[in-house]
C-alpha cells in the first residue's frame, strides 16, 4: 500500500519551502493543499491545533508540525535517498544548533525589516546582517553547510534566499554586498531541482508581504 502524503502549504512561506525541498530531494510524491492563513480551513485547525500553521505534513493520516522537525521526519522515514542529516552524532547536533540559530536569530530580525520602520528597522537590519555573517563564517569553504553535500542546514536556510529582494527593498541594502560567499551558496544551491523549484519566486514574495502589511 503506497503512502499518502499531504503538505498544507503557503507558497510564499519560507517554513513551508523547507518541507517541500526536503521531499523534493527524497524523491516523495505527495498532495500540495495550499491555504489562506487569512481563513485556515478545518482540516488545518485540526491537524495543528496547538500552533494552527503551516506547515503541516500529514503521512496517512498523521501530523507532523514544525518545519524543522518536518524535515528531519521525511530523512528518516525516506532513509532510502538522499541523506539529508550528518550521520555523525557531533556533526548532526552542529546542524540542529545553527538551525534553531536560524529560527531565533535570523528570522526574529528578518521581521523587523519588513514589519517595522525608523530605529527597529535600522536596528533589524543590523541583526540580520550580523546574522548572516556569522552563518557565512560557519559555512566557510565549503560548497555547503554540511559539506560536500547538501543538507539539513542548507534545506534551513535556503528559503530566506526567496526573501532577500523583499527584506532588500524594505530595508534598503544589499544581502550580496554584505555576504558575498552566502549568495555564491545560495546560487549554487538553487541549481539544484528540488531547490528552484521549491522556492517560491521572490517578487511574488515581496508581493505578498506588501499585501500583508
Amino acid at each position: 500500500m503506497a503512502d499518502e502524503v499531504v503538505l498544507l502549504d503557503f507558497c510564499a512561506s519560507m517554513f513551508a519551502m523547507r518541507a517541500r525541498v526536503a521531499l523534493a530531494e527524497k524523491g516523495v510524491k505527495y498532495e500540495n493543499r495550499e491555504e489562506d492563513l487569512r481563513n485556515k480551513s478545518s482540516l488545518l485547525l485540526q491537524m495543528n491545533p496547538v500552533h494552527k500553521m503551516i506547515p503541516v505534513l500529514i503521512h496517512n493520516g498523521k501530523p507532523i508540525c514544525e518545519s524543522l522537525i518536518i524535515v528531519q521526519y521525511v530523512d528518516e522515514v525516506w532513509r532510502d535517498k538522499a541523506p539529508l542529516l550528518p550521520s555523525d552524532p557531533y556533526q548532526r547536533a552542529r546542524s540542529r544548533f545553527w538551525a534553531d540559530f536560524i529560527d531565533k536569530k535570523l528570522y526574529v530580525a528578518s521581521r523587523k525589516i519588513w514589519g517595522t520602520k525608523g530605529e527597529e528597522q535600522e536596528a533589524g537590519k543590523k541583526e540580520f546582517i550580523e546574522a548572516l555573517k556569522q552563518l557565512e563564517g560557519e559555512l566557510g569553504d565549503r560548497p555547503y553547510f554540511e559539506g560536500e553535500s547538501f543538507g539539513f542546514l542548507d534545506i534551513a536556510l535556503i528559503p530566506f534566499y526567496s526573501w532577500f529582494y523583499a527584506y532588500e527593498t524594505f530595508g534598503n541594502f544589499s544581502t550580496e554586498a554584505e555576504c558575498p560567499k552566502l549568495i555564491e551558496w545560495a546560487k549554487r544551491c538553487m541549481q539544484r531541482e528540488s531547490v528552484s523549484k521549491s522556492l517560491a519566486d521572490p517578487k511574488k514574495v515581496y508581493e505578498s508581504l506588501v499585501n500583508w502589511v
